[in-house]
């Protein structure tokens, strides 16, 4: 018989979308805006490493703060449900009995249920956190494991523009080999987003790829117009 696939992964894969569509996107128009007005790629690339650097440390703090909020947000409802579960008994009790008629149970099966599981209180409150406020528990580390992720897959997104520039000492032509390596880049990212997001591909792919070259371009006309 064949099992369904379920991904375990999902808070890794969420922020390594987060960091590379970021990553991606600010580089590239930072980039492109600045080849707008200079003929050397020096400044470029120095201006491109210290945007990737403070962006890295700027997603990364985000998403330890973010990563800690859900822990601490997670452990101040499950103390409220073990109050509740002291305090008013027969009012999470009868919680429970509503859920589970929700879910279909019959009244007198889901009250033999229900007293079932208020035997057990980590039981009972853990029923509470997923079915009634809908909240998994976070994982361990979640907070370190998301900066770091977050940080580098922004790193590894935002290297991906910049690198003709490394390679390449003439601007222009810098410009026009990032604009195609990125777009490509664009185009992957956008395509597995959707499929891991399990989205439409064409659109989500188009969507993502859109949005890198209108803030690229936007950046360079900006820069020109200025200049």
């Amino acid at each position: 018989m064949k099992k369904e696939t379920h991904s375990t992964n999902s808070n890794l894969v969420k922020d390594i979308i987060i960091g590379m569509s970021d990553g991606l996107t600010v580089p590239f128009a930072l980039t492109a805006g600045l080849s707008g007005v200079l003929n050397t790629t020096h400044l470029i690339i120095i201006s491109g490493l210290s945007e990737i650097a403070a962006g890295c440390i700027s997603m990364g703090l985000g998403g330890y703060l973010a990563g800690e909020s859900e822990v601490e947000h997670y452990d101040s409802e499950l103390k409220r449900e073990f109050s509740e579960i002291e305090t008013v008994p027969e009012l999470e009790l009868k919680e429970v009995e509503d859920i589970l008629n929700d879910m279909g149970v019959e009244e007198t099966l889901s009250k033999q249920v229900a007293l079932q599981i208020s035997k057990d209180k980590n039981r009972w409150a853990d029923f509470m956190m997923k079915l009634e406020l809908e909240m998994e528990r976070p994982a361990k580390n979640r907070a370190a494991k998301s900066a770091t992720t977050i940080a580098l897959s922004y790193l590894v997104g935002g290297f991906i523009p910049l690198f003709p520039y490394i390679i390449i000492q003439d601007s222009k032509h810098a410009l026009y080999v990032s604009c195609i390596v990125t777009i490509l880049a664009l185009m992957i990212f956008g395509y597995f987003k959707s499929r891991v997001s399990r989205q439409p591909v064409l659109k989500g792919t188009i969507k993502v790829t859109i949005t890198g070259i209108v803030a690229a371009a936007a950046a360079f006309l900006l820069a020109k117009a200025v200049s």
